[in-house]
């Protein structure tokens, strides 16, 4: 089974609001793209994935009159994929969706949320969690913009497992006046984003406690190293998701390796250009993070960058196609369940 992670900036900016492609010369969310470009980058890239599992990320928007699952839904029949079935979880107003794409014929899935809302510990995360970010006695109240997709799933020959999709804070300083702003808003942010992940992670060692197979998996915003508020702050998020001490860890090789690199440079999924310096940034941000029980089983995960993976590089088409569906690129994992 070929289980997928993929943040495709803006997806909601290609459809109607009855779901249909717009595909016309229009520009699209992505600077210098235009939304028929995008489109068939976007279906260009989900053909060579065939993957049976897609945690999309950046879905497209759902509110009264539009919905995403329709959208996804005419997305993947347009571009003939055998993940065509789509599942919501917990709307949002950000236009950025959390939503999961699978094939029905593999997998069968639904919307599984845990917890309730007046739990203090680990709230349903369509809730908000208590907790004292500011180091001042006084517990802030937490949200998630994007509260994960919480999925029960079973294979048709009776493995069940269970998967989170997740959205976490963006630590970038939008809306700063100047570099003191700035610097202000990215350590405000940054302590939103490790609440988030405290409040994941309480979950997770939930599930784990109860020996439940676990797969989470999306955009962390985060990465060990990635910015110079970590050592402040002791541990970055995905360190806190993976686990720390004695708690029962979960695992990716990308973020073991980003942990232990030395002197090399880190694997990267997303690749931003900076117009100030006029020169692109490249992170580890997108995870897909598994429970002992599931590592035990093997897999192959891969990041499909277009300029770190030999094959796709020689690809051309497929090449041009990561660059221009999005600022980040897809992270698989080939797995037998």
């Amino acid at each position: 089974m070929r289980i997928a992670t993929y943040n495709v900036e803006w997806f909601s900016s290609l459809f109607t609001d009855n779901g249909r492609l717009i595909d016309d010369d229009g520009w699209s969310g992505r600077r210098d793209v235009t939304k028929a470009q995008q489109t068939a980058a976007v279906g260009k890239v989900f053909q060579a994935l065939d993957a049976d599992i897609i945690m999309v990320i950046e879905a497209p928007d759902t509110h009264k009159g539009r919905s995403g699952t329709n959208a996804l839904e005419h997305f993947a029949a347009r571009f003939d994929l055998r993940a065509r079935r789509a599942l919501l979880g917990f709307c949002n107003t950000t236009q950025q969706e959390i939503m999961v794409m699978y094939d029905p014929d593999v997998v069968t899935m639904e919307h599984d949320p845990v917890g309730t809302l007046d739990d203090g510990y680990a709230p349903r995360f369509d809730g908000v969690l208590g907790h004292d970010v500011n180091v001042d006695t006084t517990p802030e109240t937490i949200k998630f913009s994007k509260p994960p997709l919480e999925v029960r799933a079973q294979t048709h020959d009776g493995t069940a497992f269970r998967m989170i999709g997740v959205h976490a804070k963006s630590k970038a300083p939008h809306g700063a006046k100047n570099d003191a702003d700035a610097k202000r808003i990215s350590i405000e942010n940054r302590r939103k984003q490790l609440a988030q992940c405290i409040w994941l992670r309480r979950r997770i060692t939930a599930h784990l406690e109860d020996e439940t197979p676990l797969i989470v998996l999306g955009d962390l915003n985060d990465g060990p190293g990635l910015d110079e508020f970590e050592k402040l702050f002791g541990h970055s998020g995905v360190e806190i998701v993976l686990g720390t001490g004695n708690q029962i860890p979960m695992f990716d090789p990308h973020a073991q390796e980003a942990l232990m690199r030395g002197m090399r440079a880190p694997p990267t999924t997303s690749r931003f250009y900076k117009h100030r310096e006029k020169r692109f940034l490249s992170a580890l941000l997108d995870y897909v993070m598994v429970s002992p029980d599931l590592r035990a089983k093997g897999g192959t995960w891969r990041i499909w960058h277009p300029f770190d993976t030999p094959d796709i590089f020689d690809d051309l088409d497929l090449r041009d196609a990561l660059l221009t569906a999005s600022d980040h690129f897809p992270v698989t994992l080939d797995i037998d369940l």
